[in-house]
């Protein structure tokens, strides 16, 4: 058994256990890849694979159990390295950080620029994408760090760290009905609402307030992102559910904006990495960033 064994093994499951795509990822031929694969099976004393003649289809149970610890190895192997850049120079490297529009527009600017101060030669790369994807590129490696409020909190894979507390609003243009006068439940449900795709943002605790009323919540669009949604109540065609902080004073003065805290359920956003994963001194430089600036908010 040798390491290049066991990066074959990763290999082959990134491919769909493709021999073929494998050898050519490995720079070697097609028949090296079946011979080492075929030596660590003897060694072991029994198939990894399923087959179906020459084809490998899927993993034995044997297989499946070896997978979680190539995985552990890899996670090793990329943390021994990351160790060793981290020792050698901790001013530099790549920072990727996947997130949601609403964090990455709303919350991400203030934190990003102290960062950049401390550490100009750290290149950051943002990853935008809906929230259960998330995950999936901080365990595919394709993030280090993510931010995020849905769904973040159901893997207990993640280290997690609550970075701040929000409360939707509602806003309106000036001359309509919900401009003044109390908010409630009742008034909400009577017009058609316009608020955020499920699994974004915080829709769970929109959905959440409703529940136990009985009333039907008219849902006409949604949408990922707050700007589109603030664009269509302008065109008059409903109200619009967004997170309070994704209303600018500035830029949406001929908008109302109306509270929801005393109906909506708060939301929580949360600071997310891999347990197993180590994080450069840069990294955990950002993170202390981010809850810096998640208590100026709280100000």
């Amino acid at each position: 058994m040798n390491l290049s064994q066991i990066e074959l093994l990763r290999i082959l499951q990134e491919n769909n256990f493709s021999l073929s795509k494998a050898a050519e990822q490995m720079h070697i031929v097609q028949s090296a890849v079946s011979r080492q694969l075929q030596l660590f099976e003897t060694e072991l004393g029994s198939p990894l694979y399923e087959r179906q003649g020459k084809r490998l289809i899927g993993l034995t149970p044997l297989g499946m159990r070896i997978m979680e610890e190539v995985a552990a190895i890899d996670g090793a192997k990329r943390n021994i390295r990351t160790i060793a850049a981290d020792y050698l120079d901790s001013q530099q490297g790549i920072l990727h950080i996947a997130t949601t529009h609403t964090q990455a527009k709303y919350f991400l600017p203030t934190p990003i620029l102290r960062f950049k101060e401390k550490y100009p030669a750290v290149k950051i790369y943002m990853l935008e994408a809906a929230p259960e994807l998330l995950i999936d590129k901080l365990h595919n490696r394709q993030a280090d760090i993510a931010i995020c409020t849905e769904k973040i909190a159901e893997d207990e894979t993640l280290m997690l760290n609550r970075c701040y507390e929000w409360h939707h609003a509602v806003v309106v243009p000036k001359e309509h009905p919900l401009s003044t006068g109390d908010i409630t439940l009742e008034r909400l449900a009577s017009f058609p609402i316009l608020t955020y795709s499920f699994g974004f943002t915080g829709r769970s605790n929109i959905e959440a307030a409703f529940k136990d009323t009985g009333l039907k919540l008219d849902i006409t669009l949604a949408a990922a992102d707050t700007d589109v949604i603030k664009t269509y109540v302008r065109l008059g065609m409903g109200v619009g559910i967004i997170a309070g902080m994704a209303y600018d004073r500035t830029i949406d003065r001929d908008l109302v904006v109306r509270d929801l805290s005393h109906l909506v359920p708060s939301s929580t956003t949360k600071i997310a990495y891999l347990k197993n994963n180590y994080l450069p001194l840069y990294s955990q430089h950002f993170i202390e960033e981010l809850l810096l600036a998640a208590r100026e908010l709280k100000a």
